[in-house]
């Protein structure tokens, strides 16, 4: 009985064993892959600045958080680009401040006077992590990106 008793027990402990080393390779096959992940989920930070020449009520749509992927965006944008009313002028700007993961395609700001007939000359800066990355004017809206729309 003892016999048989202890041959139970090595085959359980070899069970074990080899139970914790594939556990083992298994958990230090993913530490590089969390690593990654957590790379590229590194946010940046993003600054959205609209100004005009004329003072304005404006409607701003900008990006404040980045889509899972393109195919979630393109069913419904609006989702991740909400728009806000906000009054601009000289020497009043709209500042927004948001964090993302991927500035270069996401990151988007457009101030618009929508159909009114005037032209308020709008200005926008998209800065990334502190630089300015993008600038543009228009009489009537303006469009500050780097990705192509």
């Amino acid at each position: 009985m003892g016999m048989g008793m202890e041959k139970t027990f090595t085959r359980q402990t070899a069970v074990g064993l080899a139970s914790a080393c594939v556990l083992s390779a298994a958990a230090l096959m993913t530490v590089p892959i969390a690593a990654a992940d957590e790379e590229q989920q590194q946010l940046h930070h993003v600054r959205y600045t609209v100004t005009s020449e004329a003072p304005w009520n404006a409607d701003i749509y900008f990006r404040e958080v980045d889509p899972p992927n393109w195919g979630v965006y393109s069913h419904d944008p609006y989702v991740f680009t909400p728009k806000v009313e906000a009054q601009v002028g000289p020497g009043q700007p709209w500042v927004r401040d948001v964090m993302l993961a991927d500035p270069n395609s996401w990151a988007l700001v457009i101030p618009t006077s929508g159909l009114a007939a005037v032209t308020p000359y709008f200005h926008c800066t998209l800065e990334i992590d502190g630089a300015v990355v993008k600038t543009d004017t228009g009489p009537k809206g303006a469009l500050c990106s780097i990705r192509n729309w």
